[in-house]
């Protein structure tokens, strides 16, 4: 397994499929990590669509996506599900960032995050306009998650660094 990149280092580039919840419509386009240059971008993984902890962070992250806006930060929330499920996943949950889809896990594995049994570790990555890693944290269990506030606060520091 890849080792995830350390603070400061570029971030490898991607490009995955996903979708995001515009009104009532699933916009699906594809996302390339390279295109995103220019903003801070917080990249979240998470294990699986509709469970327990991952509805509860994304539903969280969803509802603050404001104040992600107010640090001119986007959300890119991704998982090993396919778009189709993550189409259910944000109407069933009104989820308003975009959901990438891994399905083979390719990128968590470039990013040292790949875990057997349940393909990937919750993990969340804070990428600087210039595409490096600004802040990272890989839960070893992932019964928990980074909140708002930390994600906030630390994009707040990134943008005073």
């Amino acid at each position: 397994m890849a080792s995830a990149p350390r603070t400061g280092a570029a971030v490898p580039d991607f490009v995955l499929p996903g979708g995001v919840l515009t009104g009532d419509t699933f916009e699906r386009r594809d996302y390339a990590l390279s295109r995103h240059r220019g903003r801070p971008l917080v990249l979240a993984f998470y294990p699986g669509d509709d469970t327990a902890v991952c509805t509860k962070q994304l539903c969280s992250y969803s509802s603050g996506l404001e104040q992600f806006r107010e640090q001119d930060a986007e959300v890119w929330a991704i998982s090993p599900q396919d778009v189709d499920s993550h189409e259910r996943f944000a109407r069933r949950h009104d989820l308003r960032m975009p959901l990438l889809a891994d399905t083979d896990r390719a990128v968590a594995r470039s990013l040292g995050i790949a875990a057997p049994g349940i393909g990937l570790r919750r993990a969340v990555f804070l990428i600087g306009p210039d595409g490096t890693l600004h802040w990272k944290h890989v839960a070893l269990l992932g019964a928990t998650f980074q909140g708002l506030d930390t994600l906030t606060r630390r994009l707040a520091d990134m943008a005073h660094s």
